[in-house]
């Protein structure tokens, strides 16, 4: 954790100012009840595209979201909303109550929603984010999955 800090404060430190509702990609970490790495890329003003990588259950997840990014009346701060898909696999441990074949990995796809608040710093390219991130899964353990919510913060550039 001592790393990323510090990694995080040399970018801030040599770094331009990023003027805060025109970033084009930031990248960075997400932490929730699933953990990993975002890159979220504006395709637009107002449209952009996420990418995650993140662990759960003992496997990995990889999702695309496009989203809808809407400013509020204060500088820096938007909100956001979208949907897209997951693929990725699950090692699902044979006490989980809500698994009744065993120890198995478990190949899972499935579609997602997102709905969030941003705010990008405009003295430093820094933005946090905290999202609900509900999912659909559609093969492999099938169900909703609505305790997908997370906070990230991304180095933007």
């Amino acid at each position: 954790m001592k790393k990323i800090v510090l990694v995080i404060m040399l970018l801030m430190a040599f770094s331009e100012s990023v003027d805060a509702q025109n970033y084009n990609t930031g990248i960075g970490f997400r932490g929730g009840l699933s953990n990993g790495f975002t890159i979220k890329h504006f395709v637009s003003s107002t449209n952009a595209i996420e990418g995650i990588i993140a662990g759960r259950w003992g496997g990995i997840l990889i999702t695309a979201l496009y989203e809808f990014d809407n400013e509020f009346n204060t500088e820096g701060l938007n909100w956001y909303y979208g949907a897209g898909g997951h693929v990725g696999i699950w090692n699902t441990p044979k006490h989980a109550s809500w698994w009744d074949e065993g120890d198995v990995s478990s190949p899972i796809i499935g579609v997602d929603a997102v709905l969030g608040i941003e705010y990008t710093f405009p003295e430093f390219p820094l933005s946090i984010s905290l999202d609900w991130k509900p999912a659909l899964n559609l093969i492999g353990y099938t169900g909703v999955w609505a305790d997908s919510g997370a906070f990230s913060i991304r180095y933007v550039f």
